[in-house]
This record gives structure tokens, C-alpha cells and sequence, in this order.
């Protein structure tokens, strides 16, 4: 008791900042407008409830995008299942949002024992599911208290974060006890959980429901599309999810690119959308002759760079592509990578930098099949020129990627049995 006592008030000490940092106006980033207010458990009823809802919490975008495929068999299995998702930002809002009448979203409170009784109250949920790590010592005690279960799922761990709670042990040890159990997303995982305390009967390895992607035929077409529009017959390649830091390795790449590739298109997505602007502004001041999406300006052979400044169309994008570039992975150990699973759906290779932690064994495994490039900013300029040149070795690894993928999936119908 006296840990968690401790921990709120260093919450209530660090929760301006936290706050400012999250309803600070940025370029393209969606305002919270008057709904600040369910982040301190003002929350709203929902608004069709037919039975009692089940709560899937997603923090931002990147869990958004891996919770659809689970809400939507959720959805398939039970028609009339009330789901509410929540999550912290924005952005991640704004993913949600897409899925329209399937679920209704809610922000969510707080680590803050009175803004969670509050937005309990309020949705009277039947069971919580967690998507991926998002332990918050207040939030789990206040939910258990109140008798709804806890699952997570899709649950990772990286050995960083491992360390990282070990640092405050007596404190994670007031967090698991509140959870009913954990589904990870590899055996990797689920030891460094069990090093944590959390007891072997608590933790099961469904694997990750990111292998379950599915792409609709509309976005496969859509990609054809926009790769027509760009030129069908040039080199493309695109660096996806790219982060501050990370543009001028991958713009200085492309530009020695270009002395052998003349031809050649780079499409920069930057991870965050209040960067797009910044990013684009960077393309020009480095002589890029440069479009961006939204401008819906016409690319000319002369176009050397496209910013993809727009969400949710990532997969569009990446597959108007011949080689992927797979962002966060060449800013030291500040991020650790993103998805390479998205390009393999698409049948596009995919290179990473060497800090890839959030996928670790995803990436450990392709690299073992040879279906992915690991590279270092000295060697990515000669890995995307392999790539954009040799369509044997593009189909001989997009292959290999695929039947990885292939024999992975399986997850989603695992993670249902269980719930």
C-alpha cells in the first residue's frame, strides 16, 4: 500500500507535464476539444448498450492498428457484444474512429484511483482487455476491486522493459496480482514476465495477432494505383514510420541513391503527424524536388521525394512500393523499430536498423528464413540498391517472408478461446 501510495503522489507531481505533453496543439495532430475531460473520469454513458460492454484499452495508434483485426472477430463471433476502446491519445482515437458503429470510443482516465471509478461508473464494463503492456498500478487495482477481470493481450516484453520494472520491483509486484492472465506474444516474453513474479499459471503464449493481418482487396488496389500514378516503371522505395532524427540518415541515402538510380522515388512517412510538415520542409531545404499526399499534386519524373503526410494509409502506401525501409530502428535504442510484418503481407522486402527490441524475435526469426535485411546507416544505401535492383533476390525474400508469416498465424482464433 505504501509503494502505490508513494507512486501517486510522483504521479501528481509529474501529471501537469504528462498532461501539457498530451494536449499540446501540434500540425495535424487531432484536438481533444471538450472530451479532456474523460481523462479524469468524466465519462460519458454509452450510448447504445445492449448487454455489458467488454473494454479493450489501446494507448495510441500502434496498438489501435493491432487491436482491429481482435474487435473485428470479436464483433463476428458476437454481433450484439457492446465493445468500448479506449485509448490515451489522439491519434489513436482517430484509428478507432474508423472502425465507425462496429465500437464506441472513450478516452481513458488517468492513472488516477477517482478517474477510474468514474469512467467505471459510467460504462459498467464486463471484462478488460489489455492490448500489449500497458500496466498502471491505480487503473489495475481500481478495476480488480471492482470484479472485472483483467486479461492482456498480445502481451510483450522486451528485455530493456524487463529491466526497466526490475528497477521497481516492490511496485510491479502491486500490478500483477490484479491481472487474470497474460497471453504473449512469444515464450521470450512470457519468461521475462515470470522473472517479474507473475506465476507460470497466469501466463500463456498465443503468439502475436499482428501475424493475422489482413489486407482488403480494396487497399491492395489502392496501392496499385497510387504506384501507377507515381510511375510504374521507376524504382521505388519508402521508409515507413520514420522518426525526428531519423529523416536526414534516410534522405542523405536517397540522395547518393540517385547517382545510380536517377529515376528513383522515395516515399517518407513520418511516424507522427505533427512532423509531416517539418519533414517537408526538411525534403526542400536539402534540394529535393519534393510532393507531398495531401497537396494532390502531380509527380513528375523529376519527383524525388513523396511525404506520405496523412494517417491510416499506411499500408497504401507501403504497398505503391518495390522495398520497404521500416522506421525507429535507426535512432539508437530510442524507439526499437515497428511492424516488418505489414510489408511481408504486401509481398514488399523490408529492411531494418539494428535497434528493432519491439520486435526482436519477429526479426531474429526472418533473419533466420534470409527474409529480411538488418543494416546499419553505413551499409543502407548498398542494401536498397540490392533490393531496387534485383527483382530475383525482392521475389526470393518476399517469398520466404510470406511463408513465415503464413505458418505464424493462428493467434486471433487462440486469443478468442480464451476470452
Amino acid at each position: 500500500m505504501f509503494v502505490r501510495i508513494l507512486y501517486t503522489i510522483i504521479l501528481c507531481l509529474a501529471a501537469p507535464f504528462l498532461l501539457l505533453g498530451l494536449y499540446k496543439s501540434k500540425p495535424n495532430k487531432p484536438k481533444f476539444g471538450s472530451r479532456w475531460k474523460e481523462h479524469f473520469g468524466i465519462t460519458p454513458q454509452l450510448n447504445s448498450a445492449k448487454s455489458k460492454p467488454l473494454w479493450i484499452h489501446a494507448v495510441s495508434v500502434g496498438e489501435s492498428i493491432a487491436a482491429i483485426p481482435l474487435i473485428k472477430a470479436l464483433k463476428e463471433q458476437n454481433p450484439e457484444q457492446t465493445i468500448v476502446v479506449t485509448t490515451t491519445t489522439s491519434t489513436g482515437a482517430q484509428e478507432i474512429q474508423k472502425l465507425g458503429g462496429l465500437v464506441e470510443h472513450r478516452y481513458m482516465p488517468i492513472d488516477f484511483s477517482f478517474a477510474v471509478k468514474g469512467f467505471i461508473r459510467a460504462i459498467q464494463p464486463e471484462k478488460m482487455l489489455i492490448i500489449e503492456t500497458e500496466l498502471w498500478p491505480n487503473t489495475l487495482q481500481a478495476v480488480h476491486t471492482a470484479n472485472i477481470p483483467i486479461i492482456v493481450v498480445n502481451a510483450r516484453l522486451s528485455e530493456k522493459s524487463c529491466r526497466n520494472y526490475a528497477k521497481v520491483q516492490a511496485l510491479f509486484n502491486q500490478i500483477h496480482p490484479n491481472l487474470n492472465k497474460v497471453l504473449c506474444q512469444s515464450q521470450a516474453d512470457a519468461d521475462r514476465f515470470k522473472r517479474l513474479g507473475i506465476p507460470q499459471d497466469k501466463l500463456d503464449v498465443t503468439g502475436s495477432i499482428k501475424f493475422d493481418i489482413k489486407v482488403s482487396p480494396a487497399v491492395i488496389e489502392e496501392g496499385k494505383a497510387l504506384r501507377n500514378d507515381l510511375g510504374s516503371k521507376r524504382p521505388v522505395w519508402i521508409a515507413a514510420s520514420t522518426h525526428k532524427g531519423e529523416d536526414e540518415k534516410i534522405l542523405s541515402a536517397h540522395k547518393t541513391i540517385l547517382t545510380s538510380l536517377p529515376d528513383a522515388l522515395l516515399i517518407l512517412v513520418p511516424r507522427h503527424p505533427e512532423r509531416f510538415k517539418e519533414v517537408f520542409t526538411l525534403c526542400g531545404s536539402l534540394g529535393f524536388q519534393s510532393v507531398t499526399r495531401t497537396s494532390q499534386e502531380t509527380t513528375t519524373n523529376d519527383t524525388q521525394v513523396y511525404v506520405g503526410d496523412t494517417m491510416g494509409e499506411m499500408l497504401k502506401l507501403i504497398g505503391a512500393a518495390d522495398v520497404c525501409f521500416m522506421g525507429g530502428s535507426l535512432v539508437g535504442d530510442k524507439v526499437g523499430g515497428h511492424n516488418v510484418l505489414e510489408p511481408a503481407i504486401l509481398s514488399v522486402p523490408v529492411i531494418t536498423g539494428p535497434s528493432y527490441f519491439n520486435f526482436k524475435e519477429i526479426v531474429h526469426d526472418l533473419e533466420s528464413e534470409q527474409a529480411i535485411i538488418i543494416t546499419t546507416e553505413s551499409t543502407l544505401i548498398s542494401s536498397t540498391l540490392l533490393l531496387l535492383t534485383d527483382s530475383q533476390i525482392r521475389k526470393t525474400q518476399t517469398s520466404r517472408a510470406l511463408h513465415y508469416l503464413n505458418k505464424n498465424q493462428g493467434s486471433l482464433s487462440k486469443v478468442l478461446s480464451y476470452l
